[in-house]
């Protein structure tokens, strides 16, 4: 499709992903995002390699002028939440493990053991969005609910990490597409399992396919969201954003940037093997671990969809943030949507799929 730069003859477009599965992060490290925009007038950048901190911060408070960013849903719906021109595109779903993981020795083996206990719960008092901190909390809130157990009737211990997330730069030689590399993801991991062995917590969240870290610990799952009552506490929505701007003045770019992480998402389904080794290094894990952490078949659940299933996903996860104070400001779902650009993306890959079949 022909693009249209907003302005003279180029136009600095800014992308960012999470470390979770995505078609974006696949087209990313396999060059095909890049070799999409060449000799378009667009100039794609990542914020996760610039020198300037503000700009690599927008991988969580999108205040970076025309970025597209995939990935988790608190930021986009915090920055949402405060006002932000931050425009929905499309939504997948990942069943992700999350598990309450405890030590043999200390007894809990089941939700209702968690009565009277320490849970371990991320607190980052130097980054404006403790992202994790609302997943960890969902998931120990899950599990009590399971056990039957008030959530007064826990401590929750604050596991304090101290270093922004984007403090610095992606080390040299990461292979990530995404904001962090392993050793990042690896040295929180440590502060829990350090916090879990001094006998600081009774009980830890492992999430997202750290099958090896349940592995070194020796632990017992006490709890695993996939057993969770309600389907909405198994998954979780994963978020393709576009800064709302970009999509007002230049309709065109957005719609090519939707249709290469559609033409990704069908690669990858007709490739599982080697999207799962894309996934495994985006998402720090070994690929074994990509099934067991994100359920298998995942390769096939990629593309982006705006579902009515999805969006109530959405709606539930914001609403449950909006309950614990994690964002500032309530706000409609359905204002949040532009649902164009996926339809018009999705119409030129299906065209160009229908002649190669030709």
């Amino acid at each position: 499709m022909t693009i249209t730069p907003l302005q003279g003859n180029s136009v600095d477009v800014w992308y960012t992903v999470c470390p979770v599965p995505s078609a974006i992060a696949i087209a990313a490290g396999r060059g095909e995002l890049q070799r999409a925009f060449e000799g378009t007038g667009v100039n794609l950048r990542t914020v996760r390699t610039h020198a300037d901190r503000k700009v690599r911060e927008a991988h969580y408070d999108q205040t970076q002028p025309n970025l597209f960013r995939e990935g988790g849903n608190v930021p986009p719906l915090w920055a949402r939440s405060q006002g932000r021109n931050l425009r929905l595109l499309g939504l997948t779903q990942l069943e992700r493990s999350s598990l309450v993981v405890a030590l043999p020795e200390s007894g809990i083996r089941t939700p209702a053991d968690l009565k009277g206990k320490r849970l371990g719960i991320i607190k980052r008092p130097n980054d404006q969005i403790d992202h994790a901190r609302a997943h960890t909390l969902r998931t120990y809130l899950t599990a009590l609910a399971a056990g039957g157990v008030a959530r007064e009737e826990v401590a929750f211990v604050d596991i304090l990490v101290e270093k922004a997330q984007v403090e610095a730069r992606p080390e040299d030689g990461v292979l990530s597409s995404s904001a962090f590399s392993v050793t990042k993801l690896r040295s929180v991991d440590g502060l829990f399992v350090k916090a879990l062995f001094q006998g600081h917590v009774d009980a830890i969240v492992v999430s997202g396919g750290r099958s090896s870290l349940l592995a070194l610990l020796g632990g017992q799952i006490v709890f695993d969201t996939a057993a969770a009552a309600d389907p909405r506490d198994r998954s979780i929505p994963v978020l393709f954003t576009v800064r709302g701007e970009l999509l007002e003045t230049n309709p065109d770019i957005v719609t090519a940037y939707v249709a290469e992480n559609i033409r990704s998402a069908r690669w990858a389904k007709a490739n599982p093997a080697e999207a799962a080794r894309y996934i495994a290094r985006d998402t720090g894990v070994t690929e074994e671990d990509v099934a067991l952490g994100y359920g298998p078949g995942l390769a096939a659940r990629l593309e982006p969809s705006l579902a009515p299933d999805l969006v109530a996903a959405v709606e539930h996860q914001k609403n449950f943030l909006l309950r614990e104070g994690f964002l500032a400001a309530d706000f409609p779902v359905a204002e949040f949507i532009a649902p164009e650009p996926l339809a018009a993306a999705r119409r030129l890959v299906d065209a160009e799929d229908a002649q190669r079949a030709a």
